[in-house]
């Protein structure tokens, strides 16, 4: 019995020491476990995980939109267009724009790349969808999630994951606002005091 009692003290205690010694991995930021990597698939079919491809180290303008949709997303969609445009060569390496679709079994890929195509969207603006669990959680992770798809916000979030600095700007702005909070966001500098 005490043999056992022996044994098992042991086992905790080299489990414990196990664990302790294992070092934190970089990836393991408060951001990284905070957005995840859970997995969406961009308009061209290609898996991108939530933080790691898509907002670590970037500065970013998520919207949440469904391609069917009648009301505000197309004029939406056209305000990051105009903005994609003010942005020129940045975008793509300054500054990328995440487009996540609150309809993701109907937006797929191949329907998703004809929308990005009507907006001439450049390289450096995804349109995601994926699994509805996965985009769900994305979109809860941004509080973009709606249970009803007609009810999804015009709300653009400006986030520079670097510096911590996030903005939410009203999507219907005139196009010369909205490059205004862009670029604030891209000027944010880390703070380095002490």
């Amino acid at each position: 019995m005490n043999r056992m009692i022996i044994t098992a003290i042991l086992c905790f205690v080299f489990l414990g020491v196990s664990q302790a010694q294992q070092p934190a991995t970089p990836d393991e930021t408060p951001a990284h476990k905070y957005f995840t990597d859970v997995e969406l698939i961009n308009q061209n079919g290609e898996k991108m995980r939530f933080y790691s491809d898509l907002l670590q180290g970037k500065v970013v303008i998520i919207n949440s939109f469904f391609a069917t949709c009648q009301g505000s997303c197309l004029p939406l969609n056209q305000n990051l267009a105009k903005v994609q445009e003010a942005l020129g060569d940045r975008l793509g390496k300054d500054v990328y724009i995440v487009s996540i679709s609150v309809d993701p079994t109907v937006d797929t890929p191949p329907n998703l790349k004809e929308y990005a195509k009507k907006l001439k969207a450049r390289p450096g603006w995804f349109f995601l969808t994926g699994a509805k669990e996965n985009v769900d959680f994305a979109l809860k992770k941004i509080g973009q999630f709606v249970p009803d798809k007609q009810d999804h916000l015009n709300i653009f979030i400006i986030g520079n994951e670097r510096t911590g600095l996030w903005k939410k700007a009203f999507g219907l702005a005139k196009s010369e606002e909205l490059v205004k909070v862009v670029e604030s966001v891209v000027n944010d500098q880390p703070n380095t005091k002490q």
